[in-house]
C-alpha cells in the first residue's frame, strides 16, 4: 500500500536519512519545491536534501496521509525547525526555531514516488526567522 511508501519517506526525512528517502523515489522524480523550480531526477534530488541538512535542521510531526484514486496521495504535517546556516537572500541564520503547518502531494507510480509537491507558507516562515 502507497500510505506506506509516503509514511517510509517521512520516517526516512525524520531520520536525516537521504538514502531511505531516496530509495521511496523513482529515478525521474519531479520534485516541486515550494516557491521553487522543479528539480527533476534522483541527483538533483540529493543535492535538494544536502543543501537544506546544511541550512536547516527539521522533524515533521503530526503527519496524516490521505489517499486518493489513481496513485495520488496527500500529507498534512507541522515542520518543527531550526534555521542553522543562511541561505542566500534569506534573513540571517541565528539558530532560530521555526514551527510551520505545511502539507504535501504525491504522485505514486510502480511503487515509487514520482512526484512530490510540497506547500507552507513561507511569508510565516520569513517573520518568524526574521
Amino acid at each position: 500500500m502507497s500510505t506506506e511508501l509516503i509514511a517510509r519517506y517521512y520516517a526516512a526525512f525524520n531520520d536525516g536519512d537521504t538514502d531511505a528517502m531516496l530509495a521511496c523515489v523513482a529515478p525521474d522524480v519531479a520534485h516541486h519545491v515550494n516557491e521553487g523550480q522543479v528539480r527533476r531526477g534522483r541527483d538533483a534530488f540529493r543535492d535538494f536534501c544536502d543543501h537544506m541538512a546544511r541550512s536547516y535542521r527539521e522533524t515533521l510531526t503530526d503527519v496524516v496521509i490521505l489517499a486518493g484514486p489513481e496513485g495520488r496521495y496527500a500529507a498534512e504535517f507541522t515542520v518543527n525547525g531550526t534555521y542553522l546556516e543562511t541561505d542566500p537572500g534569506l534573513p540571517e541564520a541565528r539558530g532560530q526555531s521555526y514551527t510551520l503547518p505545511a502539507g504535501a502531494f504525491f504522485t505514486v507510480t510502480d511503487g515509487a514516488i514520482a512526484r512530490v509537491v510540497t506547500y507552507y507558507n513561507f511569508a510565516d516562515w520569513i517573520r518568524q526567522v526574521s
